[in-house]
């Protein structure tokens, strides 16, 4: 796969997956024991998944250098597997008897962990196969060698393909083990190379160029009408607000009087803002937030960083993300705690290790993550250890959400409909997006499902030119094409969906939920930031994307957690569609003020993007149309089941009648 993660601020192709997923089937994607000419030699046990799909003949270009050096991690699917994934669908089902009935990190490790007989024995045949051990937790065991090493511990050939114009190495047929290792390996990740470029730096560079909004704006949604402007739908289009702030969206969303107290939200980016820390309390100060409590935000950093080339990872660019993230998980629940783990780079080995310390050491009950890939570039090795540390989280109560892209059905963007991986997994909750109105009074007025087009307004001032103008960003959702429907997804999900692009049986749709995510309705960040005169310093500007709704939805779900009487609420997607057609949701559809009724918002920003130097561009922004997707009524691929609606929160106090 392609091993960048992208963050979603500002801003797995049709394999058989689906039948060997835990959800689906309570077991992992492991192969039977097996021989053949696809899967190694007699007394084996294949990977399933782990020769990518664009590894095709069509593509070989020969054997790969028996010197080629090769870096690997070989994990570990612990004592009990089937067990682990049975046992997390269970403690997460409110229909279950075991519903709730998580184990501490210590007794989720005694269990399903590995045995230190099973670690022992992988490291014995990695070395015995002439690679070298570099390192090994209870996770995983990382490996170097030559092709020649390789081919001989995995039961395969390397081969050079050509992919998106560049040569790389894969497996030529698929991965195995030897079957005397009695399944202790999930899958392996790494025995393909498209791309691993990171390198090892200690420093990280300094804040990200600014960004700043330009005016008019609304002060709540509506409240500033330019009417000398051309009129869109029957009417003239108010100002795009100046950016929401934490008393709007908690008003939204049902916060009531709950805050989050004594539940702890964890949140995962690439690299870490150095500013972070008075960043996050200027904002609170400035907005009318709670001010932060000593030892309410704290962070774990990896010991060094490892920098891609700059279309890789772009480091300095993930610090709006982290600041996003929990600027707005801050604001919609103020007493929560707060951790930020931060991964070494955007490439899935360390998003994955920051994922793993928190489930290793129970530092939150809820994870939120701005961050994702498409489908059609992940592979089954990775997908597989993604689900296997998602399970680790459910056992313990600890739940996982995953903005659902910025891109709509990506074919804009890609040029093919595909979804957004890690929220594609059966085992996240995938956030969608919506457009939110809120007007005076912090009164909820409508959403819509986002995807959003652009006018700009003409040279004369007398029209919108091209109106509706170009699609300019929507929220992620769509069918899977690796997963099957999950339980919780039946009787929900329509087959026109589940069974969409002629799919033979119903397989996994996203998103799950959703909240605000349109930039134009979007939330007010500060930021310390570098000015085009190189001066460094705070500022505030309007962001959107899924990566605000995943955080909203993150802050909602802390106030759902205390109003459990703090009880964690784990895998949150049993319980999310159990809710379904109550008054626990916005019903989002796209046409909120009537069938046929378009919105717009006009909209102005700075050419340059910091003043009024290089002039300004007015456009009108239309709401509510996202491509090939739609937010109908009922469930849809925009807004999954809908937001959080005023009777959300408290649907969670026990013994409330839904």
């Amino acid at each position: 796969m392609r091993s960048r993660r992208s963050r979603h601020s500002g801003a797995r192709a049709g394999l058989a997956l689906a039948a060997a997923l835990p959800l689906v089937t309570g077991v992992l994607a492991l192969g039977a024991p097996t021989a053949g000419a696809d899967s190694g030699p007699p007394a084996r046990q294949s990977l399933a998944g782990t020769k990518p799909e664009w590894a095709t003949a069509a593509a070989d270009r020969g054997s790969t250098s028996v010197k080629k050096a090769v870096t690997a991690r070989v994990y570990l699917a612990g004592r009990d597997a089937k067990g682990l994934a049975d046992y997390a669908r269970a403690v997460s089902d409110p229909r279950s008897a075991s519903y709730g009935r998580y184990l501490t990190a210590r007794q989720a490790k005694d269990r399903f962990g590995p045995t230190k007989g099973q670690i022992a024995e992988v490291t014995g045949w990695l070395k015995s196969a002439g690679l070298k051990v570099t390192g090994t937790n209870e996770h995983y065991v990382t490996v170097t060698g030559d092709a020649a090493a390789v081919q001989k511990a995995f039961g395969t050939r390397l081969h050079d393909y050509v992919k998106d114009g560049r040569t790389y190495h894969a497996p030529s047929s698929t991965a195995t083990v030897p079957v005397s290792l009695h399944g202790a390996v999930l899958t392996v990740v790494g025995l393909n190379d498209a791309p691993r470029r990171a390198h090892r730096d200690e420093t990280l560079p300094g804040p990200s160029s600014a960004f700043v909004n330009a005016g008019p704006f609304s002060t709540y949604y509506g409240s500033n009408v330019n009417k000398s402007l051309p009129s869109a739908y029957g009417g003239h289009a108010p100002y795009a607000i100046k950016g929401y702030t934490g008393k709007q969206l908690r008003a939204a969303y049902g916060a009531k009087n709950f805050s989050g107290k004594g539940v702890t939200v964890a949140i995962t980016d690439a690299y870490a803002s150095p500013t972070i820390g008075k960043d996050i309390e200027q904002y609170a100060k400035r907005n009318g937030d709670k001010a932060y409590r000593k030892g309410q935000f704290s962070q774990v950093l990896p010991a060094d960083w490892k920098h891609g080339s700059p279309d890789e990872c772009d480091a300095a660019g993930w610090y709006g993300e982290e600041t996003l993230d929990i600027e707005a998980v801050h604001a919609v629940a103020p007493e929560s705690d707060i951790v930020y783990v931060a991964g070494a780079s955007c490439q899935d080995d360390d998003l994955i290790d920051s994922l793993h310390k928190i489930v290793d050491n129970r530092l939150a009950d809820i994870v939120s993550n701005s961050w994702s890939d498409i489908e059609t570039h992940e592979t089954p090795d990775v997908a597989t250890a993604y689900d296997h540390v998602f399970q680790q989280g459910a056992v313990e109560g600890i739940g996982f959400y995953f903005s659902s892209g910025d891109d709509g059905d990506n074919s804009h963007k890609h040029g093919e409909k595909t979804v957004d991986t890690p929220a594609n997994s059966p085992w996240a909750t995938s956030v969608g997006g919506t457009s939110l109105a809120v007007g005076k009074g912090d009164h909820y007025l409508w959403e819509t499902g986002w995807g959003t087009h652009k006018a700009p307004l003409s040279k004369d001032g007398r029209t919108w030119t091209g109106f509706p103008g170009e699609f300019t960003g929507g929220a992620g959702g769509g069918t899977s094409k690796i997963f099957e429907q999950p339980y919780y997804q039946r009787g929900v999900v329509p087959d026109t969906l589940a069974k969409a692009d002629g799919a033979a049986k119903p397989m996994r749709v996203g998103p799950d939920i959703a909240a605000v995510a349109d930039s134009t309705t979007g939330f007010l960040v500060g930021q310390t930031q570098t000015f085009p005169d190189k001066s460094v310093k705070y500022g505030e500007y309007r962001i959107g994307g899924t990566s605000l709704a995943a955080p909203v939805i993150a802050g909602v779900q802390a106030l759902a957690q205390q109003a459990r009487h703090g009880v964690p609420i784990g895998f949150a997607n049993p319980a999310i569609y159990d809710r379904y057609g109550t008054a626990a949701y916005h019903d989002v559809t796209d046409h909120p003020l009537g069938k046929g009724q378009g919105i717009g918002n006009v909209r102005v920003d700075f050419n340059n993007s910091v003043d009024a130097k290089a002039g300004t561009t007015v456009s009108l922004r239309s709401l509510g149309d996202d491509g090939s997707l739609s937010a109908t009524v009922g469930y849809d691929d925009v807004t999954g089941v809908g937001s959080p609606g005023s009777d959300y929160v408290t649907s969670y106090v026990p013994g409330h009648r839904r």
